[in-house]
């Protein structure tokens, strides 16, 4: 299972942003679909920014609650993340993850390529 990322870029603070992330593939199930984001290239781990179950269920990380709107539309494969009000602490790389079954029902674990976003003061 492929991901596909997509709507980054370039903001002044207080702008927003929409990111969106298609999944392709052998697509059995979409379970648990999610938002992280890697500060810099050197940072070996991402931190969690939001997360959606296939229930709806949602967590946001506290940094990014009332300001990020994470959806996703199982019709289309794909999620969200609407980013308003934005800081130059949001700065970073941002990867959507999505975890289920393949036609196979082997489970599969994908990470999108990730997608630039910076935010200038």
């Amino acid at each position: 299972v492929q991901l596909q990322a997509s709507g980054g870029g370039s903001v002044q603070a207080g702008g927003s942003l929409t990111l969106s992330c298609v999944a392709s593939g052998s697509i059995l199930t979409l379970n648990d679909m999610g938002w992280y984001r890697q500060e810099s290239r050197r940072q070996r781990d991402v931190d969690v920014v939001a997360t959606i179950t296939k229930d709806g269920s949602i967590r946001y990380a506290d940094f990014v609650r009332g300001r990020f709107t994470i959806s996703r539309d199982d019709a289309k494969n794909a999620i969200y993340l609407q980013m308003d009000s934005l800081n130059w602490k949001d700065t970073g790389v941002y990867y959507c993850n999505a975890r289920g079954r393949s036609e196979n029902t082997l489970p599969y674990n994908s990470w999108g390529q990730g997608t630039q976003v910076t935010v200038s003061s």
